[in-house]
C-alpha cells in the first residue's frame, strides 16, 4: 500500500452480549441507514478493501492532526502534557455518525473526514479493526466497540444492526431510569477490563442520570516490546529543558552502540525517528517521534497535517543513530464536547441534533463524549490504552562522527502509528515527562 496516500498518525471501545430485543429495538420508522451488506460482502476483492481501509485510515490521521491542533492550542492545556486516542474517538463518533441525518450528519462527516460512501466507511473500519485485533504473537492490541441501551428505549433495527455488523458493536440493555449508578459502574467495568485496569472511571459520577438513552464506547489497548530494547543498566538521570528557564531531572534511556539502527530522516528544523515494536511476520506497530532542532514545539504543531507526516515517514531511511529518549508514563482525560463543537459539529451537542437514524425520533442529542488515555514508556518497550464514551441523553436533559544524535531532551510529538497503513494509534506530546 503506498504509504503516501495514507498519512499518519494516532488510538478504540467495548464489547458486550448482543441484546437486539424489544427492550432495546424497536419497530419505527425512519429515515433508515442501509444496514444491507453492500454488493459483494464477504466476496470484497483485495483492492476493493484496501481502498476501504486507505480511506478510513487517510480520515483518521487528518481528524488526528487536526484534533491534535485543537487541544494543543487550548489556553487549558497551555505547558501540559497531551496523549489520546484518535481512532478511539473517531471508531466511537463513527457509531454516533451512523445514527445520525441532515446537518448534524454532515457536520460530523466533516470533522471526522468519514468517508461518505457507506461501503467504503463501513468496510474500511470493519477491515482495519479485524486486522488490527489480529495481533501477534510479539505485542498485544485490541480494540472493542459496544452499545449500551436504556432498555425500556426502542432503537430502530437497522442501526443496532449497522453497528454491530460493520463495528463489531453489539447492544446490552442497562437501566439507566432507575439505576443509573450502578449503569455507569457495569460500562466502567468493561473499559477496565478491556484496558487491563489502565483506564479507570472513564465515565465520572453523574454523567449517566435517568434521561440517559445510550452510551457508545470504544477501549484500545496495545503492549509492545522494541525491536532493539534499551538496557536498563545504561539509563541515567539528566536534564530535560521544558523551557529556556526550567529544565527537570528525568531517567534518559540510551541506545548507541553499533546496532542502533533506526529509519531516521530530519530536515533544517525537524529530527524524526522510528522505534519499532517487535511483532514477527505479522502488523507492525512503532512510536515515531517528531523533535524540534530549535526547540520551538508550537511551530511544529502548527505546521502538523496528514500530508505532511506522510512525506516524513516515507523519507525515513534506516541508519545508525545515537538515540537518547526519556522514559516517562502519561495519564489523560478529556470532556470533548466544546472541543468538538469549535472544530465544526456544533449540532449533535445541542437542541438541533438529528440522531433519528437512532430511535426514529427528534429528542436525542449527545450529552458529552468522554476520553481517557494512557501510556508508559519504559526500556522494555511501551504500554498504551484508550477508551471512548458517547453519551446520548433526551433533549432538555442536564564535526567528527557524523553519525546523528537524537537527543529527546525537550519537548517533543510522539506518534504510534500501524506501519503498513499508517494508521495512527495513539499521540502526544511530552512537555514535562514527570510531570501528569
Amino acid at each position: 500500500m503506498d504509504r503516501n496516500a495514507i498519512g499518519l498518525l494516532l488510538l478504540a471501545g467495548i464489547i458486550a452480549l448482543g441484546c437486539i430485543a424489544a427492550g432495546c429495538t424497536g419497530t419505527e420508522e425512519a429515515a433508515p441507514a442501509d444496514s444491507t451488506p453492500p454488493a459483494g460482502e464477504g466476496t470484497a476483492s483485495p483492492d476493493d478493501v484496501a481502498e476501504s481501509i486507505s480511506n478510513v485510515t487517510d480520515g483518521n490521521n487528518r481528524f488526528a492532526l487536526d484534533l491534535y491542533r485543537q487541544i494543543s492550542s487550548d489556553p487549558a492545556y497551555a505547558g501540559r502534557n497531551i496523549f489520546f486516542s484518535p481512532y478511539s474517538i473517531s471508531s466511537a463518533l463513527a457509531i454516533t455518525y451512523e445514527g445520525a441525518r441532515g446537518t448534524t450528519a454532515d457536520e460530523i462527516r466533516s470533522v471526522l473526514s468519514l468517508p461518505a460512501d457507506d461501503t467504503i466507511r463501513r468496510q474500511g473500519f470493519a477491515a482495519l479493526n479485524a486486522g488490527l485485533n489480529r495481533g501477534s504473537d510479539n505485542y498485544t492490541l485490541r480494540i472493542a466497540n459496544a452499545l449500551w441501551a436504556e432498555e425500556t428505549h426502542r432503537f430502530l433495527p437497522d442501526y443496532t444492526e449497522v453497528a454491530e455488523q460493520w463495528y463489531g458493536a453489539n447492544v446490552t440493555n442497562l437501566d439507566f431510569v432507575s439505576d443509573a449508578e450502578g449503569s455507569r459502574e457495569t460500562i466502567n467495568r468493561w473499559v477496565e477490563e478491556k484496558t487491563e485496569d489502565r483506564i479507570r472511571d472513564l465515565l465520572p459520577p453523574g454523567s449517566i442520570d435517568s434521561i440517559t438513552r445510550l452510551v457508545i464506547t470504544n477501549a484500545i489497548y496495545f503492549k509492545g516490546d522494541w525491536v532493539r530494547e534499551f538496557n536498563p543498566d545504561e539509563t541515567t538521570d539528566e536534564e530535560f529543558r521544558v523551557s529556556p528557564e526550567k529544565t527537570v531531572t528525568v531517567p534518559m534511556m540510551h541506545m548507541t552502540d553499533e546496532e542502533a539502527i533506526y529509519p531516521y530522516t530530519e530536515t533544517d528544523t525537524l529530527q524524526v525517528l522510528e522505534m519499532p515494536y517487535a511483532h514477527g511476520n505479522e502488523t507492525g506497530i512503532s512510536m515515531i517521534v517528531l523533535l524540534p532542532k530549535d526547540e520551538n514545539l508550537t511551530a511544529l504543531e502548527e505546521a502538523l497535517d496528514a500530508d505532511t507526516i506522510a512525506e516524513l515517514r516515507d523519507s525515513l531511511v534506516e541508519q545508525r543513530v545515537r538515540v537518547v529518549f526519556p522514559k516517562f508514563r502519561l495519564e489523560t482525560g478529556y470532556t470533548l464536547s466544546q472541543i468538538l463543537a469549535d472544530m465544526g459539529m456544533p449540532a449533535v451537542f445541542s437542541v438541533d441534533a438529528d440522531l433519528s437514524g437512532m430511535d426514529g425520533t427528534d429528542m436525542l442529542f449527545v450529552n458529552e463524549v468522554y476520553h481517557k488515555a494512557f501510556v508508559d514508556v519504559n526500556e522494555e518497550g511501551t504500554e498504551a490504552a484508550a477508551a471512548t464514551g458517547v453519551v446520548v441523553s433526551i433533549k432538555g436533559a442536564p564535526g567528527g562522527d557524523t553519525t546523528p544524535v537524537f537527543r529527546a531532551d525537550h519537548p517533543f510529538v510522539f506518534l504510534i502509528v500501524e506501519r503498513d497503513n499508517g494508521t495512527i494509534l495513539f499521540a502526544g506530546r511530552v512537555v514535562n515527562p514527570v510531570s501528569q
